[in-house]
């Protein structure tokens, strides 16, 4: 990557992580806080931890066709400032109404479209996928850091503390992209990055599609609503003083990591994905499980949240990389919008259910609400065809007619290693899917007319 890739990647990382950081930092500490706001009840407060997935699911795709028409970086600082907004809203709030609007405003900032298109203008196709890598490291990094230093923010400065310095993140994040970002020499339309809208009945109609879509929902439903009750829990039930909640977290994530990595290794290298992926959700239903019968004492509580965030972990990094590895080559960003939104959807869904089941039927029906639907996931996982190993490559092939786009797409499939391959004309760039183990690169290299 030139100079200037590499600045614009570890930007638009730096402005997705901070944002993030800001929506998640509330999710371990807001349970607790919530419960002496005026009007406030468990059903409100879940909505209130929940409501922000609602508007991201709802606004991040118009959002990033909308960048087409106006302009990345004017549609980000708009969202950035509405993000800021609602957390000032949600600071100021005395009242459960208050921190809903202003957690609804927060989601209603969907930049993630946006931000991605513009990473996709400031990359040559060749690095492409190095950079969508980095900035999607940065978004899990940024959720473990905000599990950990929630509940120490909390102290220090307490919830409406917290929001105050999400709106100072927001702040920092529109510096960063206008000292930072480069400006892109020209944008246009990047199927591998943005939703294309001819390409929605194509994705939605996929069965494979359909069950990560339905993995993406569920897995953040378990973890939204989870958190609805696990911070109460560990005070009230447990006994551990809330400032001292960060040590579970830190200790928990730490040893999930760790046990993580491996698995991810045995799924890509040695070609296990499919065991790995349904392992890992049979894993948190057992999580859930465990959490259903030791919810009550710290040991049962840690053992829960340990084999939760090992198998959430792994579910992270293995459902972007199957639907990467099952959609159609030109249709990528298209399919990981459509899993975004659902990923986004599954939040606010968690939050609001689990708020309800908790007013009504207490921790435990919260908990059986997230076996129940993890169970439900194991199955429609089973059910997946094992998926192919193949990875998404871009060619920049440079000026052609259309009727030279055939022949260079039977040539392209001629390669050792390329699956399939798809040559946009507009675009001047041919989507590949490849096998890395057999690819001829040396071949393929040959039809690039990209500078070096």
């Amino acid at each position: 990557m030139t100079p200037s890739e590499r600045r614009a990647t570890v930007s638009l990382a730096a402005i997705f992580s901070t944002r993030m950081l800001g929506l998640f930092m509330i999710l371990p500490v807001f349970a607790l806080y919530a419960q002496h706001l005026r009007d406030a009840t468990p059903a409100l407060m879940g909505l209130a931890i929940g409501i922000y997935g609602l508007l991201q699911a709802v606004l991040g795709i118009p959002f990033g066709m909308l960048s087409d028409r106006v302009g990345r970086k004017p549609v980000i600082v708009a969202g950035l400032i509405i993000f800021m907004i609602g957390s000032v809203v949600a600071a100021l709030a005395d009242s459960i109404w208050g921190v809903i609007l202003g957690r609804a405003l927060q989601g209603g900032g969907a930049i993630a479209a946006a931000a991605m298109a513009l990473a996709a203008d400031l990359t040559r196709e060749e690095h492409r996928v190095k950079s969508m890598a980095t900035i999607g490291a940065s978004i899990g990094i940024s959720f473990t850091v905000a599990l950990v230093i929630g509940p120490l923010m909390n102290k220090w400065i307490g919830v409406p503390g917290i929001f105050w310095a999400t709106a100072v993140l927001g702040l920092a994040a529109i510096a960063v992209l206008y000292l930072w970002v480069p400006r892109p020499a020209r944008s246009r339309m990047h199927r591998d990055a943005q939703a294309v809208p001819a390409y929605f009945g194509t994705v939605l109609r996929d069965p494979e599609l359909l069950r990560l879509n339905f993995g993406s929902f569920t897995l953040h439903m378990l973890l939204t609503a989870s958190f609805v009750v696990t911070p109460i829990a560990l005070r009230d039930h447990a006994g551990l003083a809330a400032d001292h909640h960060w040590l579970v977290y830190l200790g928990v994530m730490l040893a999930a990591l760790a046990v993580m990595v491996p698995f991810v290794i045995i799924a890509e290298k040695r070609r296990k994905m499919k065991q790995i992926f349904v392992g890992a959700v049979g894993l948190l239903v057992v999580a859930e499980l465990v959490l259903m019968s030791g919810w009550q004492s710290l040991g049962g509580l840690v053992a829960g949240l340990l084999l939760f965030f090992i198998a959430f972990n792994l579910l992270e990094a293995t459902l972007p990389s199957l639907v990467a590895k099952i959609t159609p080559p030109d249709k990528k960003g298209t399919a990981m919008g459509v899993y975004t939104s659902s990923q986004f959807f599954g939040a606010f869904c968690g939050g609001a259910l689990g708020g309800w089941l908790y007013g009504e039927v207490g921790i435990n029906g919260v908990f059986a609400l997230c076996a129940v639907m993890g169970a439900l996931w194991v199955g429609v996982a089973a059910t997946m065809c094992p998926p192919r190993y193949l990875s998404s490559q871009l060619l920049h092939v440079g000026a052609i007619s259309p009727a030279e786009a055939a022949p260079l797409t039977q040539r392209l499939l001629c390669i050792p290693g390329v699956a399939e391959a798809v040559v946009i004309v507009e675009e001047g760039v041919a989507y590949l899917k490849v096998d890395k183990k057999l690819l001829d690169a040396d071949a393929l290299r040959e039809f690039s007319t990209a500078e070096s």
